[in-house]
């Protein structure tokens, strides 16, 4: 069977190749007692990860997740007692027509299961063969319900159907694999098999836009249980099978050669995307990491994997993808797409980070599990909540979580330096981190989307990636900052760095009816509820401009981007969507970020209505929130406007460069947070609101603007180092005298020349001098130009080290650098001149 399978995974095996994991996939067979030995490994392997073991759980750090374990199981017995009648299992929890339902009914059986495996919980369930018998009873009972019937099922979201009920099903048949009937456990894979109907014939097909990246992870990590529970030839198949589909996972995205169609998951510069096009490493890439992670330990010693070959791979993905984006233990909102509309908090995103990051160094030797651990230690250390390790999976992780923190020759180490600028420029993104505070940034353009709603989350998204901006203040907690809160009550038309027309936008269900989706199967494109066009024009549009990324140079950034209609407009003004379709036109800037050491500068060019539309508009500086009884102060003295919450000890100030005065406001909101989502509890929060906004009415001239914004500032005013050089729609430039850096955006072809550089063409340039060198970083905001050019006036200098790509030539007057960008997708190319 082997034969078959590597000739049908050629393309596969030669990407894998090129990125160094294809020696995970042992290239013989095992003997057929080996094969035995290692399903049996595998098997008791996940019964130790979620259940623990004997030694695990009698240590006294596991033993409130015992205790929360035995707790669960005994609720979800006593709901079944209670339940009424052959449409529910679980009281409260009606079947037949409800996917969420049936997936709840099926994980609460789970975690009955899972208290009769769980070592150290009382005889009455651990052990129990009544009660197992019962989970396998009702198992069966589901299966002949509302669950066997395939024409029947399939109802709601696919999600259910392909990933979630599966998981709940596989993980309890290999908890009471010992007792469970053999032809219960081949009928419900058959079944499994079935459901996976974007697959091919019932398995993954990596061609499929549903089986990428965490969702792929997921299905095959299923399947690798599904084959332990088969045994024999088949079962091995299938281990292997899955196990080869999975580590398309680890395959750095080319956006320039795609494997199968395919831009979820990782990519050079530590970005992460899932849904094809939305910033995702905070819910998505959070679920990815922790479920190879996972499989890794399920497969540690089977013969099936050489996990080894992968720890590489997944450190990367932590240093440069995972670290910058986590701030004294919270997780950004930036990558986190439409779950920062849940209740959930980034403290609790990052809990779920760190055991995989304990798992991780556990698998680990050497330098990398050293550093791993001391990120582990780190982030405990630095967190504003704390880190409950009850809320693992694993009681395994929890023991090895214990010793990382015990462990006094680990010292508490960030994977990052004091200093970073990161630009995530494969999914819009920019993250700029100090010792006293930490900045992101959410774009958009014709590569990754403005939003994403789905399901009745993120109702309000409209300019979450419209330079959208989180300034992190060291210190404080940030459920007070930010989380569902801050976009409960910040006015979604009102989020900090957002420029907005002055207009009322509906949401999905108000605009449908109530349904949750655009329903309209009988257009031409076909709009259900998983539909392609679901995806292009109401869950995740992407903008229609190009210009969106920046350059990095050591520690400092710059950003830059250009706002515009986004896809579903722009084909609503086609003629391509239906009349009754929902559209709203974007308001029109030109804006660039330049990321120093104490001050944030934001520079915004032809502000104002797109042409026509007849709106007023307004772009919002900062907006910050604080709870009700904080003792919150707002200073203005001329150009300088100064917010402290003294209460929490933060402060920001605001130094008007240039541009029109500003609003300040300081009101009180309370909302419900069932604004933001339709299944969050309706629940009123009140907070405190700042904003700073520039106003424009109706029907007036565009405008131009810059900011300074300084994180953790006195309340008097200093004298600004920074100069802004030039601020149209086709040059943007800044110059801080301290650091001897100039940094330009430029959008627009032609020449352009600023502090007497000269930029060719659109690019992003920062040059800094001091008394022997200048260094220079050049990026392609666009992604799309073969070469950028930059003439340095002065002295002809040499190369003294840096990229390959840059070559540098003597002219007249000076010392023109060539950058080589073809493909570089926003990569930031430097080189260190004398």
């Amino acid at each position: 069977m082997l034969v078959p399978m590597e000739i049908t995974r050629r393309r596969l095996l030669t990407v894998l190749a090129a990125t160094g994991v294809l020696a995970t996939v042992p290239t013989a067979w095992a003997s057929a007692a080996e094969v035995a030995a290692g399903v049996e490994r595998l098997v008791a392997n996940t019964v130790g990860v979620f259940a623990g073991t004997e030694e695990s759980n009698s240590r006294t750090e596991t033993a409130a997740k015992l205790a929360a374990t035995e707790r669960t199981a005994r609720t979800n017995l006593a709901s079944m007692d209670a339940a009424s009648g052959d449409g529910e299992l679980f009281a409260g929890v009606p079947l037949g027509t409800s996917d969420p339902n049936l997936n709840t009914t099926y994980q609460r059986l789970y975690e009955i299961a899972l208290a009769t495996r769980t070592p150290g919980i009382s005889p009455d369930l651990y052990g129990s063969s009544a009660v197992q018998d019962r989970v396998l009873d009702k198992l069966g009972w589901l299966h002949e319900h509302y669950y066997g019937d395939q024409s029947q099922g399939y109802y709601g979201n696919w999600f259910y159907w392909e990933i979630g009920i599966s998981q709940h099903i596989s993980k309890t048949l290999i908890l009471l694999a010992d007792r469970a009937p053999a032809d219960l456990i081949r009928t419900y894979i058959a079944s499994m098999d079935a459901y996976l109907r974007n697959g091919e014939d019932g398995d993954v097909d990596l061609d499929s836009r549903f089986h990428t990246g965490a969702n792929l992870a997921d299905i095959t990590t299923n399947r690798i249980l599904q084959g332990a529970l088969l045994g024999s030839a088949d079962g091995e198949a299938r281990i292997r099978k899955a196990l080869t589909d999975q580590l398309t996972v680890f395959a750095t995205v080319d956006p320039y050669a795609l494997e199968h169609g395919v831009t979820d998951g990782y990519y050079a510069d530590g970005s992460f995307l899932q849904h094809a096009s939305v910033a995702y490493t905070g819910s998505y890439g959070k679920g990815l990491l922790s479920r190879v992670v996972q499989t890794l330990k399920i497969l540690d010693g089977t013969g099936f994997a050489n996990g080894g070959e992968l720890l590489p791979t997944i450190h990367r993905w932590v240093r440069d993808g995972f670290a910058p984006l986590i701030f004294e233990g919270w997780m950004m909102e930036s990558v986190k797409g439409r779950s920062v509309s849940r209740t959930g908090t980034g403290y609790a995103d990052v809990a779920t980070i760190v055991e995989a990051v304990v798992d991780l160094a556990s698998l680990s030797t050497g330098a990398p599990a050293t550093a791993l651990a001391g990120y582990v230690k780190h982030v405990r250390a630095t967190s504003r909540a704390a880190l409950d390790p009850t809320t693992f999976v694993s009681p395994l992780s929890i023991v090895h979580y214990t010793a990382i923190l015990a462990d006094a020759s680990v010292p508490a180490a960030d994977l990052n330096p004091p200093a970073r600028s990161v630009a995530f420029n494969a999914m819009d993104r920019t993250v700029h981190r100090r010792p006293g505070y930490a900045f992101s940034l959410s774009r958009s353009s014709s590569r990754i989307s403005t939003y994403e709603y789905m399901s009745g989350e993120n109702l309000m998204p409209w300019f979450q990636g419209a330079g959208a901006h989180h300034l992190y203040l060291s210190g404080q907690d940030q459920t007070q900052a930010f989380g569902i809160d801050y976009f409960t009550t910040v006015s979604p038309y009102g989020l900090a760095g957002v420029t907005a027309p002055v207009e009322l936008r509906r949401t999905v269900p108000e605009s449908y009816d109530g349904k949750l989706f655009y329903d309209n199967p009988s257009h031409p494109l076909n709009f259900t509820a998983s539909s392609e066009s679901q995806n292009t024009y109401v869950y995740f549009p992407t903008a229609t401009q190009a210009y969106s990324g920046g350059a990095v140079l050591g520690a400092y950034g710059a950003a830059g981007w250009v706002q515009s209609d986004d896809v579903p407009w722009r084909d609503q003004q086609a003629g391509v969507l239906p009349d009754d379709f929902v559209a709203y036109r974007n308001a029109r800037s030109t804006k660039s970020w330049f990321l120093l050491d104490d001050e944030i500068v934001v520079v915004s060019a032809g502000v104002g209505d797109a042409p026509g539309a007849g709106r007023a508009v307004t772009t919002t500086v900062d907006a910050r929130i604080a709870a009700a009884g904080d003792r919150v102060e707002v200073t203005e003295d001329g150009d300088w406007t100064h917010w402290a919450n003294t209460t929490q000890n933060v402060s920001v100030g605001y130094l008007r460069l240039s541009g029109p005065a500003p609003k300040v406001r300081l009101d009180t909101v309370t909302r419900s947070r069932r604004v933001v989502r339709t299944t969050n509890p309706d629940t009123a929060v009140t907070k405190q609101v700042f904003s700073v906004t520039v106003e424009q009415r109706a029907g007036t001239q565009l405008a131009s603007f810059a900011y300074v914004l300084t994180p953790n500032a006195a309340k008097t005013a200093a004298r600004s180092p920074v100069r802004l050089l030039a601020n149209t729609p086709r040059l943007q430039a800044v110059h801080h005298r301290t650091l001897g850096l100039t940094a330009a955006n430029t959008f627009t072809s032609g020449a352009h020349r600023t502090a007497g550089l000269t930029i060719d063409g659109p690019a992003s340039v920062l040059v800094r001098r001091d008394s022997k060198d200048v260094t220079v970083a050049v990026s392609d905001p666009t992604t799309t130009r073969d070469t950028v050019t930059v003439v340095l006036p002065g002295r002809p200098l040499r190369k003294v080290s840096g990229d390959a790509a840059v070559r540098v030539d003597r002219v007249p007057g000076g010392t023109r650098l060539t950058v080589d960008t073809h493909h570089a997708y926003g990569r930031s190319f430097t080189v260190t001149l004398r």
